[in-house]
């Protein structure tokens, strides 16, 4: 079996899976550490040649991560292409399991089991508090509708103040985003990197907590402890 994954979330959850198994993953395909396959590109502009050269009998993608255009392309190449969808925690194990299959794995992995009980066994939040998403700046985007971070936010009590909005990815201009007086502000390392010193002083006044972008919004091995790493970011930025 020759694997090409598209999706730095599930290169993880193949690789640690299905050991050699892949042949092929993004520049943006950052775990496990020391993955020595061919790149192929980022996910939004795969090298659609290198990707066929590599005579791969199946291309994982996801509908949000990768574009049509490019996914049409191996396609008409003759290339065989499964595409996940993922919008909340439920369908990221669904989806994981479909994935894995495909790939030949047989047995069901234990850090699909793992966190599979992390997020069913979660005990109800305390108090639920609202908040908003910057996952980029210049200019400031947040999540908005139907996405999986917001519902792993919203399992943990958080609740995003755009989770209405019409766009999934909202422009919002930090004025209004400083109006909306959440309870947090919080700040993934990914897509753009926000740190202690990028970020927080846009938001001056109200708490921010620095969450780690693969817990937040990664389906894959790290499913199994995002609950735990990502509480305890959300108390630090109330201490």
């Amino acid at each position: 079996m020759r694997v090409v994954s598209l999706v730095p979330s599930l290169t993880e959850a193949v690789a640690v899976s299905a050991p050699g198994v892949l042949v092929g993953a993004t520049d943006w395909c950052s775990h496990p550490a020391g993955l020595d396959v061919t790149r192929v590109g980022g996910t939004k502009n795969p090298k659609a040649d290198r990707v066929i050269d590599l005579a791969p009998d199946l291309v994982i993608a996801n509908e949000e991560e990768n574009r049509e255009p490019d996914l049409a392309a191996l396609r008409a190449a003759g290339v065989e292409v499964l595409v996940t969808e993922v919008r909340d925690v439920p369908q990221a194990l669904r989806e994981l399991a479909r994935v894995l299959a495909a790939c030949g794995v047989r047995a069901r992995p234990r850090w699909l089991d793992e966190a599979e009980e992390a997020w069913s066994s979660l005990p109800p939040p305390e108090r639920r508090t609202t908040a908003v998403v910057p996952i980029w700046r210049r200019p400031w985007m947040v999540l908005g509708r139907d996405t999986f971070a917001g519902d792993v936010l919203a399992r943990l009590g958080v609740d995003h103040l755009y989770a209405t909005h019409e766009d999934r990815y909202p422009r919002i201009p930090l004025d209004d985003l400083r109006a909306a007086a959440p309870d947090v502000v919080v700040l993934p390392d990914e897509p753009y990197r926000f740190t202690a010193d990028d970020g927080p002083e846009a938001f001056p006044g109200l708490p921010c907590a620095l969450v780690s972008g693969r817990h937040l919004t990664w389906y894959g091995p790290s499913l199994a402890e995002a609950p735990r790493v990502l509480a305890e970011a959300l108390r630090a930025a109330h201490r």
